[in-house]
């Protein structure tokens, strides 16, 4: 089979097409036909320092979002069958290998594909969704009516994130640049931040935020937490710097909470997400599509950091 190969730390240039051995799926496990690929932010980065978020260093195969077709079954599958569209972010913090022609993982690490998406639309989906569901729904648990902060919510888990707390009935505040505020509007955003013409802590500082979904990390961490309402919640998806554990417990002290989340395969809410999906309650948006062969130049798009959504690899025409 083919698969993009991250030959070793380094640019772009560090990726390969090569030919490998299609793997075999194992017991519980099922061999999927990757027909796309999502790209994220956590791909260029291992690829760029040449190790995994689970410590496994180059040479492997990037990628964990996976839009596919179900080919064979290990012994004792029972929810899928061949010929099953499926998507998942199997294997998270372990290589998923999602750039590639197959990928083998649990059964339980997907999904059927939601219905009325293409493997395009629902490759974009898994690791993004799933993060900022972990996050809003089973770890802030967002209220009706509370104030949710979402920063740079136009990105991939951001557009999401907007959608799946307006889901559950929150007022949403979402930071981006301003020519991306009519594409927060469309999604359900109530209010809109230009950060890089306002001081989001100055626009919130009377009316506050309920729930800050902190998606940059670093000194804005501490300025998010200034921001939240007595038993606000802020929960970081970036792994924290040395300055979190001390802003955190000062926000203990103001009655605030502040955790690190990170995303984990999960079936549960790979089907509630489907719902909300066909429902109409959210959509994804692909910013670009390129061939598989191409994940240099899509790794190279995202790192510029101004896509709206979603960069996708297509490995199926």
């Amino acid at each position: 089979m083919r698969a993009i190969v991250a030959e070793g730390p380094g640019g772009p240039d560090v990726l390969r097409v090569v030919e490998t051995d299609r793997p075999e799926p194992g017991p519980t496990e099922i061999l999927v036909r990757v027909h796309a690929a999502g790209v994220n932010p956590v791909d260029w980065k291992t690829r760029a320092r040449g190790f995994g978020v689970d410590g496994a260093e180059a040479p492997f195969i990037p990628g964990y979002d996976v839009s596919g077709v179900v080919e064979a079954v290990g012994a004792g599958v029972t929810l899928f069958r061949p010929g099953d569209a499926v998507y998942g972010m199997p294997r998270f913090p372990h290589f998923a290998g999602a750039y590639a022609d197959y990928v083998t993982a649990p059964s339980r690490h997907f999904a059927h594909r939601p219905a009325g998406l293409d493997h395009v639309q629902a490759a974009a989906l898994p690791l993004a969704a799933l993060t900022a569901w972990q996050a809003l729904v089973d770890t802030a648990d967002v209220q009706p009516g509370e104030r949710v902060l979402v920063h740079a919510a136009a990105g991939g888990v951001g557009h999401l994130a907007v959608q799946i707390a307006k889901a559950r009935g929150a007022h949403v505040i979402g930071t981006a640049r301003e020519a991306k505020h009519a594409f927060l509007r469309e999604l359900g955003a109530d209010e809109t931040i230009d950060y890089t013409r306002q001081d989001f802590a100055e626009v919130l500082r009377d009316t506050g935020a309920d729930v800050v979904l902190e998606t940059i990390g670093g000194p804005q961490t501490a300025r998010s937490l200034s921001v939240l309402r007595p038993g606000g919640r802020l929960v970081s998806i970036v792994p924290p710097d040395d300055a979190f554990p001390a802003a955190a417990e000062a926000a203990r002290a103001e009655g605030k909470q502040a955790g690190f989340v990170m995303v984990e395969p999960d079936r549960a809410a790979l089907l509630e997400i489907a719902k909300l999906v066909e429902d109409g309650r959210l959509r994804v948006r692909v910013d670009t599509t390129l061939p598989l062969e191409k994940a240099a130049e899509a790794h190279a798009l995202g790192e510029t950091d101004r896509t709206t959504g979603k960069i996708v690899l297509t490995v199926v025409d």
